[in-house]
């Protein structure tokens, strides 16, 4: 990036734009960068069943000010390809699928909850914050506890899988503003898209994979990028 920034000096003008743009394309590229916990996967049936939540999708609108607008109508459409991708890859590694759903019970409502803080703090924790918890080194030590069994025993399964994802997509004045500051030799962010996902075994409420998935590119409003997206997000998936 430094010397990209060397070279944009002798340039103006659209030629600085284009060069710029160039290299933010190079710098969107997607991450994903699994954890795995110690032990093996292990199954009490040779079907490997595993219950699969409802994935936890929101799309919003870059304005020009920056601000996310929700946007109802993406969010749906989203939805629908990463739940039909989601059942698609864990059925080609021979998965006995089991859709949650939409759960009511308020106890599963409640490990829904705590999935997410938990994924929140494991993100924070192992992939953003140079603080450490006093307590957590750098393994996949993390837990939802036993209350998880409760989806053992509605469903039967070992194992249960967490999604959730986030995208947000530049409105045309944002897109115009990010070609005016390029211009100028400044860089404007656009979109951005990320997702978590976690694989809890059910008899201990124990997490035994964990993975975060960023990227600058792609569109969960269309069925193959969407598909693309998800293959990235289970990438390093033990399953």
């Amino acid at each position: 990036m430094r010397s990209a920034v060397v070279i944009m000096q002798s340039v103006s003008g659209a030629a600085r734009a284009l060069l710029l743009l160039g290299v933010l394309a190079l710098a969107g590229c997607t991450h994903t960068a699994p954890k795995l916990a110690s032990g093996d996967i292990q199954w009490t049936e040779p079907t490997k069943r595993v219950v699969v939540l409802d994935p936890d999708v929101a799309l919003s609108e870059l304005t020009i000010g920056g601000m996310s607008e929700p946007r109802a109508d993406w969010t749906s459409e989203a939805r629908t390809y990463v739940g039909e991708s989601l059942h698609r890859i864990l059925v080609a590694r021979g998965v006995d699928v089991v859709d949650a759903g939409s759960l009511d019970d308020p106890r599963a409502v409640q490990l829904i909850k705590l999935n997410d803080a938990v994924g929140l703090a494991i993100r924070m924790h192992l992939y953003i914050s140079p603080l450490k918890l006093p307590n957590k080194a750098n393994a996949l030590d993390w837990t939802l506890g036993p209350g998880a069994n409760m989806l053992r025993d509605k469903y039967g399964a070992d194992y249960a899988l967490f999604t959730n994802i986030r995208d947000s997509y530049s409105s045309g004045s944002r897109k115009v503003l990010m070609l005016l500051a390029a211009a100028g030799g400044v860089a404007v962010p656009g979109g951005q898209q990320y997702g978590i996902a976690s694989l809890i075994d059910l008899r201990t409420g124990n997490i035994v994979w964990f993975n975060q998935m960023d990227s600058a590119t792609g569109d969960l409003r269309s069925e193959t990028p969407a598909s693309k997206a998800m293959h990235s997000l289970l990438d390093g998936l033990p399953l």
